[in-house]
């Protein structure tokens, strides 16, 4: 197999990995940041990702913790063959000579073009996601946004997209956010991930390195991701789900504008916990998964 396939493959699974232990921190992390903001002394709709839990599964039994999962489910195999198979050819344009491994410095690099590539995948992925995960929580607090329409199923939101939300153009709502969080976090994910395994191998030969140093650095490396980009991450999300005929926000930078007006500070960290609590295990099962099938490949 050429390396461009072995990518692809080794991606797929570790993506695949990454998402079903991830989605259901994901599906709580979503609610939390698309409640609408409650009236003036009114409790919020969750008042925490554990209530946010309970709340789900009394409504929805455990799938509503795996709602909307079709979607990324069914674009896992071309997301992740475009971020790491860009990571790995800009890995073999930036080494001096084969087999050289490359600097930590090389890595961050590699992981921001991975993440403008992957951007263009990622916007309507989770545009559609988004749009599932946040209907229930809007429609139940009476929202007047276009997520408070029962959607079917990631097919139904493509359509009612396409048909009435400017048609292609509307999948890709919020490109922008999507844009300022892969280039960083992927920087920053690869980056730290490389730097983690360097350490604990002792120098750059960090093929010797066993399943549990993997894992620790793939936790790592992910929990890094959120940290350094997850206010990016709140604004796309309340982005893609606001309405398209009277939109609640401009752009990007009024929603940034408007949450912080309004909630202050913290309503930029809104399921901050849930996501950080995800980036462990789900990027921990992706980073091996991906390792442990590209060594098999050869």
């Amino acid at each position: 197999m050429g390396d461009v396939a072995k990518d692809l493959t080794a991606g797929t699974i570790g993506g695949a990995a990454q998402l079903i232990v991830g989605h259901p921190f994901d599906t709580i992390k979503v609610k939390l940041q698309s409640q609408p903001a409650p009236a003036p002394g009114q409790p919020p709709r969750y008042s925490g990702a554990m209530d946010a839990v309970r709340q789900t599964l009394a409504a929805e039994g455990p799938r509503g913790l795996y709602k909307g999962m079709g979607a990324p489910l069914a674009t896992v195999a071309a997301f992740n063959a475009v971020l790491f198979t860009v990571r790995g050819q800009m890995e073999a344009l930036l080494r001096s000579k084969p087999g050289v491994p490359l600097t930590i410095d090389q890595q961050v690099v590699c992981g921001a073009g991975a993440g403008i590539a992957v951007s263009f995948l990622a916007c309507p992925t989770e545009l559609i996601k988004c749009r599932l995960q946040a209907q229930s929580a809007l429609a139940s607090a009476g929202s007047t946004t276009t997520v408070a329409v029962k959607y079917g199923g990631p097919m139904d939101v493509a359509r009612h997209v396409l048909r009435s939300e400017g048609g292609t153009r509307g999948l890709f709502k919020g490109l922008v956010p999507t844009m300022a969080r892969e280039v960083p976090g992927n920087a920053a994910m690869f980056g730290v991930y490389e730097a983690i395994k360097q350490y604990l191998a002792g120098g750059q030969d960090t093929s010797g390195l066993g399943r549990g140093s993997l894992i620790v650095a793939g936790g790592l490396a992910g929990a890094s991701f959120w940290a350094l980009v997850y206010p990016t991450d709140v604004v796309k999300s309340v982005i893609q789900v606001d309405g398209y005929k009277n939109p609640k926000y401009s752009g990007s930078l009024d929603a940034f504008r408007k949450i912080l007006a309004s909630e202050g500070v913290k309503g930029l960290y809104k399921g901050f916990g849930p996501a950080m609590a995800r980036s462990v295990p789900a990027n921990a099962a992706c980073f091996l998964a991906y390792e442990v099938t590209r060594s098999s490949l050869g």
